[in-house]
This record gives structure tokens, C-alpha cells and sequence, in this order.
């Protein structure tokens, strides 16, 4: 038992040995491609070839679509649009040559008409050539179909005829600007070319100093790992911060991916759908956001009727949709007995009646006044006079609202309340 666990430590021991050997020798596989670039041994190089089908992904870049290239970690792929110029471009060139990187240019057809030599310099170094329009306009986002379509048809055409062999045109077009529209995307698609935009730019067509763009390159970079770096092969710039952005790039451990389209005799790389995307979902990283729920198709769409009046009635046949009574409820409603008629009628000739009109303040008033008269003629004035402030105060609390005013204007001019004359007249007859 001893022995058989000495034998099964040991070969574990040799092959975690033999798994760190083939993971340096990975991790140093740029070191091998900069190998084969003669006269420059610490060379960044292109670590590898990837070849697309535009039919089958035609949008990439992150900065505008879904799909971008299917990258692996610490892969980029370099791509310059606007020329070729020869005063920036060629200077551009010399650099990816001494450094054996393989880059895609994106072409615009009134350079190639005036530089056709730049662009057959660009095909004879191994770089990808696409197209990106004839002139330049930012303005594909709202062009009509017989404006956008001879400035890509014209950028073609131009570009192609500047090669020697017009095949080495690759189907990838850059809209200007990135100013997008479907209708632009469609017509392309529709003639087999990718659209390409970018996952990162640079921002040196500005007016930013060389290393602002070196500093943006990088961060950008380092902040989604992998990506379509755009940069432009026409600006002063670019060209000096190119050569720090290689140094960079080689520093922190990045590798070159060289990018062509699909032919007859080259398939197309394989892979699986989710390498096109920039960051696949992992199952130890949760999704933010909840799936999308299915449209489903119903082969029948049948809705309930509304209830009809006679639905609620109590007939036999809808007995049990109807709430039953309770025991209860019977009892209750079997021992109380019906109010009579005679039980809200209210005698017309009693005090409430004649206090709920304004018309009729005089007979109730002599009525309150004949139920305090005195039993006793010793308290005659006295009671007259009780009875005089009471048959007042039972008028003004009988009087309307809209009698008070009237009975202060009267008030103050001296005369006194018509109930006080009752009373007298009252004391009087008495």
C-alpha cells in the first residue's frame, strides 16, 4: 500500500511537471512567433490567423453590435482606417513590418485613386485590405440609397483596381465615422460584406497629444482584455504613439491576431457562438438580467363571455353560482318584524312641524308661550317677563340664517323683536 501511493505521488508529481512545462511554453508562443520575424528576436509578432465567414457573423464590434471577433483573452487585432497616406502610412508600415505584425486597413477610394502604390505596399506586407467608401462622408447615418450606395460601390472599385490582383480585397467594410444605419448594413450584407466596427478606439483623430492616445489605447484595453483596437494611419499622432503601444502590448503579455475572410480553398476558423460574444457567460457568473420570455403561439384564442342579467337571477339552473344563506340570515330576517306606516307619521299640528317652517314661527311661539302661562296671580309679572325671555330665545332659535341679519338690523335701531310683541299681547288678553 505504501509503494502504490509512493507510485501514484510521483506520477502526479510528473504530471503537474508536464502541465506547468506546456502551460510556459504557451504562455511564451509570441516568443516563438517573433522568432520567425528575421533581424528583430524580441518582435511582438502575430500569434495566430483567424479566418471569418462575413455570411455567417456579418456585425462585429462591441462598440455598436452584439458580436465581436471570437477572441481569446489577451488577444488583439489592429486596424487603421483613412488611408493610405504616404506620409503617415508608410511610416505606419515600416513599423508593423520590423515588428512582423499583421494588421486591416480599411481603404477609402479617393486615397487609393491618388496612392494606388500605397495600397499595393499594403497587400505585398501580408495585411488585410478593406473598404471604407469613397470620400469619407459622416453622414451615411441619413443617406438615401442613391447616395450611400455608389460611395460604397466607388471605395470598392477604387481600391481594387489599385491592386495588382483585385481578389486580395477582403469583404469588410467600416462605415464611416461608425455612423450606422440598417438600411446602409442591409445593402452590405446583402452582397456578403462584414460590417466592422470596433471594440475600442483611441480617440486619435482629435486633438490629443501622442501619448493621450497611447494612454487611451491602453486603458481601454486593459479594461475589456481583448478587442478590435481602431487607430487611423493618417495622423501624426498615431504614428508616434504607435511604437509605445507595441512596447506595451508586448510588456503585459498581449498577442497580434491576424484577421482575413473565408475563401473556396481556406475555411473558416471553427467556432461555437458564444466565442463572438466579448465576455461569454460563465455558469459561476450570474446574469443581471432575467431570459427573455418565449412568444408563444396559441392555436385557439377563445375568450369567456361576459354574465348576463338573468345569470344572476335565482333560478334552479344557476343554484350553485349563487351564494347560499346562511342559517343565520334566515332567523334574523324570520323574527324582525316590519315597521308600520304609522310609525314615521308625525301629528301636523305638534310643535316640530311648525318649527320646520319660517311661516309658522307666530303659532309656535304662542304655543311655548301658552304652556309657560302663570298658575298664580302673585307671579304674574314676574312670570311675564320669564315668559316674555323665553318665548324670545325659542324664536331666535326657530329663525332661519338668513332672518339674523334682519333680526340685528332691528335690534340695533332701537324697535324690539316681533316675538316680544306676541308676549305682550299674550300678558294683555291675560
Amino acid at each position: 500500500m505504501i509503494g502504490s501511493s509512493v507510485v501514484v505521488r510521483t506520477r502526479s508529481w510528473i504530471v503537474l511537471c508536464l502541465s506547468g512545462f506546456l502551460g510556459l511554453l504557451t504562455v511564451g508562443a509570441p516568443a516563438a512567433f517573433a522568432a520567425d520575424c528575421p533581424g528583430h528576436p524580441d518582435a511582438l509578432g502575430t500569434s495566430r490567423t483567424l479566418v471569418v465567414d462575413p455570411r455567417e457573423h456579418p456585425r462585429i464590434g462591441t462598440m455598436q453590435y452584439r458580436e465581436t471577433l471570437p477572441l481569446k483573452d489577451h488577444e488583439v487585432v489592429l486596424t487603421f482606417d483613412d488611408g493610405p497616406l504616404p506620409k503617415y502610412s508608410n511610416q505606419v508600415l515600416k513599423m508593423l513590418d520590423d515588428e512582423c505584425i499583421k494588421a486591416t486597413f480599411f481603404i477609402i477610394g479617393g486615397q487609393a485613386k491618388a496612392n494606388p502604390e500605397g495600397v499595393r505596399k499594403l497587400v505585398a506586407a501580408g495585411h488585410t485590405v478593406g473598404t471604407h467608401s469613397m470620400n469619407h462622408p459622416l453622414t451615411f447615418d441619413r443617406m438615401p440609397v442613391e447616395k450611400y450606395e455608389p460611395e460604397i460601390n466607388g471605395g470598392i472599385e477604387w481600391t481594387s483596381a489599385a491592386m495588382t490582383d483585385p481578389s486580395k480585397l477582403a469583404p469588410f467594410f467600416r462605415i464611416p465615422g461608425l455612423m450606422r444605419a440598417e438600411g446602409v448594413e442591409n445593402y452590405l450584407i446583402s452582397r456578403g460584406i462584414q460590417v466592422w466596427s470596433a471594440d475600442f478606439p483611441a480617440d486619435d483623430w482629435r486633438h490629443v497629444s501622442s501619448d493621450r492616445v497611447y494612454q487611451l489605447a491602453i486603458q481601454r484595453l486593459e479594461a475589456k482584455g481583448k478587442g478590435i483596437l481602431l487607430l487611423h494611419d493618417i495622423q501624426a499622432r498615431t504614428v508616434a504613439a504607435l511604437p509605445k503601444i507595441i512596447r506595451d502590448l508586448k510588456a503585459r503579455g498581449y498577442r497580434i491576431v491576424h484577421v482575413v475572410p473565408a475563401t473556396p480553398d481556406r475555411p473558416a476558423t471553427p467556432t461555437t457562438p458564444v466565442e463572438w460574444l466579448l465576455h461569454p457567460p460563465t455558469e459561476t457568473v450570474p446574469i443581471a438580467r432575467w431570459p427573455a420570455v418565449p412568444n408563444f403561439v396559441f392555436t385557439e384564442a377563445r375568450t369567456l363571455p361576459a354574465p348576463a342579467l338573468a345569470d344572476l337571477n335565482a333560478q334552479s339552473e344557476h343554484q350553485p353560482l349563487l351564494p347560499h344563506r346562511t342559517k343565520g340570515q334566515v332567523d334574523v330576517a324570520s323574527t324582525l318584524p316590519v315597521p308600520a306606516r304609522d310609525l314615521f307619521a308625525i301629528p301636523e299640528g305638534s310643535v316640530e312641524v311648525l318649527l320646520s317652517t319660517s311661516l309658522s314661527r307666530r303659532a309656535a311661539t304662542r304655543m311655548a308661550m301658552a304652556a309657560e302661562t302663570p298658575r298664580a296671580g302673585k307671579g304674574k309679572a314676574a312670570n311675564a317677563k320669564a315668559g316674555k325671555t323665553h318665548a324670545a330665545r325659542t324664536a331666535h332659535a326657530a329663525a332661519a340664517p338668513k332672518h339674523t341679519a334682519q333680526a340685528k338690523s332691528t335690534a340695533s335701531k332701537g324697535t324690539a323683536f316681533r316675538p316680544t310683541r306676541v308676549a305682550t299681547s299674550v300678558k294683555k288678553r291675560a
